[in-house]
Order: structure tokens, then C-alpha cells, then sequence
């Protein structure tokens, strides 16, 4: 790849002023993503693009002088993905921020860089509902949920991104810009390439519009908040649940992410407990209260304390000291974000292992999961300014991946690869299926310059 002394005149004179920056101040804060990760290079140039057509343009720069793109949006992602590499260029999304809501057809057109926030705002004056919801969603951007298949904490019972994706743009590697799906609900004409792009990770192309599927707005939610003893109560309650219903909401927190969130906002969360779930239930009329009295039963007889409310505001409190975990545990030190995954039956199997590999390495791995998909993200925390700390934290993080895989689970459940977890992908994957990812890749980018590092 051409490094930084990239011959960056000609793009900057075929974008319009403002558009490119080349000096290093203004590329600072382009170059890392919310993983902070302190391998990251310096870039060439960044360009915030402001359409499709500067999108093209640049890639056509970079593929014609062999430079890396790394596309990014908010920069809220927690695996590397949109770190920069030395010399590359970085494609910057953030200013293609638009959002049209077709309320007939029950679909939102937005662009990448519009807030998943945004996007349900303007459902809402339709009545209408975006569901994904990262806990991120009111920073995150929409082609960076795209381009992660992100999930979130209603994703137990309505799914993740690509359950909601009906069309994309996409510019590829060479400057072609190409338009699958559209409006349409059902279409399987040709492969189905629109699902190859969602969760490529800007590998294979770069999305300038994605057109997503909205839903009636959710109905009243009642929640429950549940205390156990110990974490392997609470995910037995969760398997429990999951058996025989779909909670629209089932999140865990364990002791050491309940006093992180104490520590950091107060919010009158028991302190002593091992875990609490905090579930909800969405479901019409009387068949609500019916949900909520199995998932309580459930709970009760793991030997929970069990609180239920159908009041929408105080059910909220729960939900955003839930979110409020992420930021909470920065304030602690530098952390290693996991993101693994295992079938729903397995996740006490998995959450024993994450706190035996804690025990081992003498590290403090904090977890809050979206439980109702087994999806967990234990967040290893270490001094930075300790060698040794950092060497045990880095074990463990490869160890927890580990530990995914050997129970038949994955290494990222909607964070994606990104740079953070490329050496644990081939032992999730086996080498047919990391072969014929390359396969893909090639065929999509032969010079290989679309967010190299990123998965692959």
C-alpha cells in the first residue's frame, strides 16, 4: 500500500473545500474508535464526505493509488474497526446525516451517518418504531449498526439490523455504487448479496444509504427487576424463561457491574446482590400480566427478590442503569471489551468459565449481557500503566474467546471482529469457512484495500 506520502493534492482539489483534511491535528481524532486501541496509525487524509458521489470519488483515489480506506461513523464502535491504519485514508461519514421516514410503506431512509437515535425519533412522529437499539444508540450511527449487524436489548424478541435492512447503496472498492433492495418486503431476485454487506464490517463496501424496515410503535411495557444470589441463579432463571417464552427485554448485570454503576450514578441498585435481571414484557392486554407472572415464578424459584412495575417511567430507571454500565465501567481503567456469545442453555456454562478465567488471571471481568441471547460482554479492566496488569488482562481476553468457542458459541455477538479479536477468528471459523471469507473478500476487493485488518 502507498504510505502517508500519498499524492493527496488531486483529491483534495476534486472535493470540495472543507471536505479533505490532511493536517495532523484535525486527523487526531479520526484515528481511534471508542476501543481506544493505541496501535492505531496515522492516516493520510481524512475526508467527511458529504454525498455518495464524494464517497466514490475517494475511493476511486485510493484504489488508483493503492491506499487504504477505513470507513467509520460515530466512532462509537468497541472492536477496532474503524481504527486507522498508517497511510490509509479514513472516510468519514458523519456528515451524511439525513433521514426520510416513508410512514406508507413503514420504512426509514437513512444515511450512514444519521444516529440510530434519529432514525427512531422521526418513527416516532409516524407512530412508527425502529427496534435495534444498542445501548449506544443514542451516539451510534446507522452505518456503523449496519456494518457491525448490531444488536441491542430489545433484540431477544425483535432481532438485530439485518432483520430490519431492506436496501442498501453501497460504493465498492473501485468507485462503483450499486443499490440492492429497496422498499420492498419480500424479494428474492438474484443472490442474496443485500445480507453479505450488513455485518461486513466496511471489508467489501461502503454504505451510503440503507433503506430499514420500521414496526408499529412497541406497545406498554411492564418490567421486572429480579436480585439473585449468584450469577449462575440468574442465568438459570434466564434459560428458564427462554424455555418456554420471548421476553421483549432480558438483561443481566452482575456485583461488580451493579457497584460500578452505584459508583459512578447512583440509582439505588442492591449492591449486595450476585445479579439482576431486568426484564420486560411488551405483550397486549392480559397476556402481558400472564408474561410477567411466568417470568417472576421463574426468578422466585431460583431463590430471587423480585420487584414488578407497569409504570413505563420507573421501568425506564432500570433500563438506563442497565445502559449506563458501559460508561460506568470506563471510570474504573482501561478495559479489553468482550463480546461473546453462546447458545441460550450454555450461558451459566459460560458465565462460570468467564469467572473462573477472572480467578485464574486475577483480573476483575465485570459482565452485563443481553441474556435472553446469550450474549454477554464481560469487560476486563487493567492499569494500563502496569505491565504485568495489561499481560493478565490480555490472557484472559483470549481466553474468554476461548472459552466461547469451546461451548459452541462466538467471539462477537454484534461488535464485530474489527482488529480487537482477528487472531481468535480462524478458530471459531476453521479454515473452509476463513478461506472462503478471503474467497469473498478477493473477488470484492482484489486489491485489498477496503479496512484491511478488519476481520481478516
Amino acid at each position: 500500500m502507498t504510505s502517508v506520502d500519498a499524492p493527496a493534492a488531486d483529491l483534495v482539489a476534486a472535493l470540495p473545500d472543507g471536505v479533505v483534511v490532511t493536517d495532523a491535528d484535525g486527523m487526531e481524532k479520526y484515528r481511534f474508535d471508542w476501543s481506544r486501541d493505541q496501535a492505531a496509525g496515522r492516516p493520510a487524509a481524512v475526508v467527511r464526505a458529504e454525498s455518495a458521489e464524494h464517497v466514490q470519488t475517494a475511493v476511486r483515489w485510493a484504489a488508483e493509488h493503492g491506499v487504504s480506506v477505513v470507513p467509520r461513523g460515530a466512532g462509537s464502535g468497541l472492536s477496532g474497526g474503524s481504527t486507522a491504519v498508517d497511510g490509509c485514508l479514513v472516510l468519514s461519514l458523519e456528515r451524511m446525516n439525513a433521514v426520510e421516514i416513508d410512514p406508507a410503506c413503514q420504512i426509514a431512509i437513512a444515511q450512514p451517518g444519521a444516529f440510530n437515535a434519529d432514525v427512531k425519533r422521526a418513527a416516532g412522529e409516524h407512530g412508527l418504531w425502529y427496534p435495534p437499539d444498542p445501548s449506544s444508540f443514542e451516539i451510534c450511527s446507522i452505518g456503523g449498526n449496519v456494518a457491525t449487524n448490531a444488536g441491542g436489548l430489545c433484540c431477544v424478541k425483535y432481532g438485530v439490523t439485518t432483520d430490519y435492512v431492506l436496501g442498501l447503496d453501497v460504493v465498492l472498492a473501485d468507485g462503483t455504487l450499486i443499490t440492492l433492495g429497496g422498499k420492498r418486503i419480500k424479494d428474492v431476485a438474484g443472490l442474496p448479496l443485500l445480507k453479505l454487506f450488513v455485518g461486513s464490517e466496511g471489508t467489501l463496501g461502503i454504505v451510503t444509504r440503507a433503506i430499514l424496515r420500521l414496526v408499529p410503535a412497541q406497545s406498554a411495557r411492564s418490567t421486572l427487576v429480579a436480585s439473585f444470589a449468584t450469577v449462575r441463579q440468574a442465568a438459570d432463571a434466564v434459560v428458564g424463561m427462554r424455555a418456554v417464552m420471548r421476553p421483549s427485554m432480558l438483561e443481566l448485570m452482575d456485583r461488580a457491574s451493579i457497584n460500578a454503576v452505584e459508583d459512578y450514578k447512583p440509582m439505588g441498585l442492591d449492591r449486595e446482590a450476585g445479579a439482576l435481571l431486568i426484564a420486560q414484557s411488551d405483550a397486549p392486554g392480559a397476556a402481558r400480566s400472564e408474561e410477567m407472572a411466568v417470568m417472576q415464578a421463574t426468578c422466585e424459584a431460583q431463590g430471587a427478590e423480585v420487584f414488578v412495575t407497569d409504570d413505563a417511567d420507573e421501568g425506564e430507571l432500570f433500563v438506563q442503569a442497565r445502559r449506563a454500565s458501559f460508561p460506568a465501567l470506563e471510570s474504573r481503567g482501561s478495559l479489553l471489551l468482550e463480546d461473546v456469545g453462546a447458545p441460550v442453555p450454555l450461558l451459566p456454562d459460560l458465565l462460570d468459565a468467564i469467572a473462573a478465567i477472572a480467578d485464574r488471571h486475577g483480573v476483575e471481568i465485570p459482565v452485563v449481557a443481553h441474556a435472553g441471547d446469550g450474549n454477554t460482554h464481560p469487560n476486563i479492566v487493567y492499569d494500563a500503566a502496569d505491565p504485568d496488569s495489561e499481560r493478565r488482562a490480555r490472557l484472559a481476553f483470549d481466553e474468554v474467546m476461548g472459552a466461547a468457542i469451546a461451548l459452541g458459541g462466538t467471539i462477537t455477538g454484534e461488535h464485530g471482529i474489527g482488529r480487537a479479536k482477528r487472531g481468535a477468528l480462524p478458530a471459531q471459523l476453521g479454515p473452509d469457512v476463513m478461506a472462503l471469507n478471503q474467497r469473498i473478500k478477493d473477488a470484492l476487493d482484489p486489491q485489498g484495500i477496503l479496512n484491511p485488518g478488519a476481520g481478516f
